[in-house]
């Protein structure tokens, strides 16, 4: 399990975004939660941590593992 820190999400579209573009990366088995809230996601599997990373920054959201 990795958590993300994400910033820039504003609303349920930006969390919808977010979980799309975590799905689409080579290594992730699931995403277990977006929280607008905390700004935070939660990702199961074993991606590249820079792959997910640059997908987030594809899609406007800036993100950097929870420390």
């Amino acid at each position: 399990m990795l958590t993300l820190t994400v910033s820039g999400m504003t609303c349920a579209h930006c969390v919808r975004a977010v979980t799309a573009a975590l799905k689409r990366v080579p290594g992730v088995t699931a995403v277990t939660e977006v929280s607008l809230d905390r700004g935070e996601a939660v990702i199961d599997g074993a991606p590249d941590l820079a792959v997910l990373v640059k997908a987030l920054q594809d899609e406007g959201f800036e993100a950097h593992p929870r420390k």
